[in-house]
């Protein structure tokens, strides 16, 4: 064994035995397009840090019970990872317009050092205080709806894709990609200079249905976020759409190329990602906006609960055999949560939080995740609107007042009524919900964020390590 391996195998026996010791807890965080994860890191990061302090965290024990000591940013431990942009994305939502932090592309992390007075009285004999390193770490949500790939050939890919496309709005937009691809014979030699474009169109057509059509479950992740695999050849193929295919193809051939470029991108970056980063998970938080595919129409809410669902068959993965041998241990809390509460009126949070509870649930029945605890929740990172009534005919109505972020301009209206199960199609003719996206409030970097409910994401995520 080199000295550089041995290295490695004991800092992550280090890191094994502080986990063991509650010393070090690694929280994952990932979000569906749309739902504010990087205000999300920012505005936990910044309620820890004034924690103890003047941060309004009653569902949080180690606050509300006066035991935290301090909490501060420390250096990170994997150096290979970028940092997280916390201070950037504050300087962004204290400016003069505040505006939403710029949404991250990658991975990163920061690291927190959680000084607490422990609970148990047996760690105070040990010692009056002790220290808990939260490393959240950040990525796209993308690269965990991938994870499916990993069970799926690449014709059972293509016929997934091929029903996706067969879906009308889908289908409409990828009427360019699908022209290129059907004058492309399976068993023709393998040409680069037909692959390449064949790929940047279906590419263009994956964006075009996350932005347009409002879709979730966009495969393969990486191709909307390649990073610095951009241009990379295991990112240049598409699904095979166009009819049989003859037996006995290899990589000389088109099919067979793309065939084995699907295998490359499953093998170094789903399971690299697996192996690298999933793997070493000990609690996920999984951001879901419900309110915008309520505002695109009955297919983008179909989308969402598909993405969900391979959402939750990603978590089964090294349950069994020897992923779970190897990798242990695992992820053994999962908190799904509804974002953007403030933007409905506070009679609606409960509404918000079934809906997604019922969404989750309907995963449940695909995916085997036992010794894993799901909780749901609605909350919002960072409070962007005040809550209040208004009259009108001669009653007093909930409203919400806030600035639209489309114009700047003050309003004061009433989103409308979110369905607290799956919207059914007199939902959908009837549809009388508005959702308004809002800007960030004024804010000083004296005093934490306004949120809702961020304390109760702590006590869930968090409230077992800290006693």
């Amino acid at each position: 064994m080199s000295k550089a391996t041995l290295e490695q195998w004991r800092h992550k026996a280090g890191a094994w035995v502080q986990r063991g010791l509650d010393q070090r807890l690694r929280l994952a965080v990932t979000g569906l397009s749309r739902s504010g994860k990087t205000a999300f890191i920012t505005s936990l990061v910044n309620q820890l840090e004034h924690a103890g302090l003047d941060a309004r965290l009653p569902h949080w024990e180690p606050a509300a019970e006066g035991r935290l000591l301090g909490i501060k940013r420390v250096p990170q431990r994997h150096h290979h990872i970028p940092a997280f942009g916390y201070e950037a994305a504050l300087s962004q939502l204290s400016a003069a317009p505040p505006r939403w932090p710029e949404p991250t592309k990658g991975i990163s992390e920061i690291t927190l050092a959680i000084k607490y007075r422990p609970r148990s009285r047996f760690k105070r004999q040990l010692n009056d205080s002790a220290t808990l390193y939260l490393e959240i770490v950040d990525y796209p949500g993308e690269w965990l709806l991938d994870l499916p790939l990993l069970s799926q050939s690449y014709a059972q890919w293509s016929r997934q894709q091929q029903a996706l496309v067969n879906e009308t709005a889908l289908g409409g937009l990828a009427e360019e990609w699908r022209r290129l691809g059907a004058d492309i014979a399976p068993d023709s030699p393998a040409d680069d200079t037909r692959i390449a474009p064949l790929a940047e169109s279906y590419t263009r057509w994956l964006h075009a249905i996350k932005q347009q059509a409002g879709a979730y479950l966009v495969q393969p992740g990486r191709f909307v976020l390649p990073g610095e695999y951009q241009g990379a050849p295991m990112l240049q193929f598409v699904p095979w759409i166009w009819g049989e295919v003859p037996d006995g193809l290899n990589e000389g051939h088109h099919y067979g190329m793309m065939a084995a470029r699907f295998e490359h991108y499953k093998k170094y970056l789903v399971q690299g990602f697996y192996r690298e980063y999933f793997a070493g998970f000990d609690r996920q938080i999984v951001l879901v906006d419900c309110l915008t595919p309520l505002n695109q129409g009955a297919a983008s809410f179909d989308d969402l609960k598909r993405a969900l669902t391979a959402i939750l068959l990603s978590f089964q993965y090294g349950k069994s055999r020897w992923w779970h041998r190897l990798f242990s241990p695992r992820i053994d809390k999962l908190l799904f949560a509804a974002t953007k509460a403030d933007h409905l009126t506070p009679e609606q949070h409960g509404k918000l939080s079934r809906l997604l509870e019922t969404l989750v649930k309907g995963g449940h029945k695909h995916a085997r995740l036992a010794g894993i605890d799901i909780h749901t929740l609605a909350l919002a990172a960072v409070k962007a609107t005040r809550s209040g009534q208004v009259a009108y005919q001669g009653e007093q109505l909930p409203a919400l007042q806030g600035v639209r972020l489309a114009d700047g301009e003050p309003v004061t209206l009433y989103p409308g009524d979110v369905p607290e199960h799956l919207p059914g199609p007199e939902f959908w003719r009837q549809q009388g919900f508005d959702f308004t996206e809002f800007a960030p409030p004024d804010w000083h970097k004296e005093v934490p964020l306004p949120h809702l409910r961020l304390d109760q994401a702590l006590a869930f995520l968090l409230g077992d390590k800290l006693l």
